[in-house]
């Protein structure tokens, strides 16, 4: 289990696409995140960058939890191609969000 919601992702996702636009929007967003959601977060991406691999979601969460040394919000507004890594680390994970994101964009 990967500790957020796959919607929660793909709002994430979204957001980080605009970033020019929304980039306020989505710092509030990952803020508003529990912890756990927010190490999850961080894993998903580390597994969408090849930092960790799929059968390690478990220790790159555990590594996020240790590690965390700047407020989530910055750490992943400052990673380039943001969007890229959590969508890649989903689909290593054998989780798509194609659905939640074409929800998202309808309005939902």
């Amino acid at each position: 289990m990967i500790g957020i919601s796959t919607h929660k992702i793909a709002q994430i996702i979204l957001m980080s696409r605009e970033l020019d636009r929304a980039e306020r929007e989505l710092r509030a967003f990952i803020e508003r995140l529990t912890v756990e959601e927010q190490v999850s977060l961080v894993a998903v991406m580390w597994i969408g960058r090849d930092s960790f691999m799929r059968d390690e979601l478990e220790e790159a969460k555990a590594t996020a939890r240790e590690e965390a040394t700047t407020p989530t919000a910055d750490y992943l507004l400052g990673t380039p191609h943001l969007s890229d890594h959590l969508e890649n680390g989903l689909d290593e994970l054998g989780i798509s969000v194609v659905q939640d994101e074409d929800e998202l964009v309808r309005g939902g």
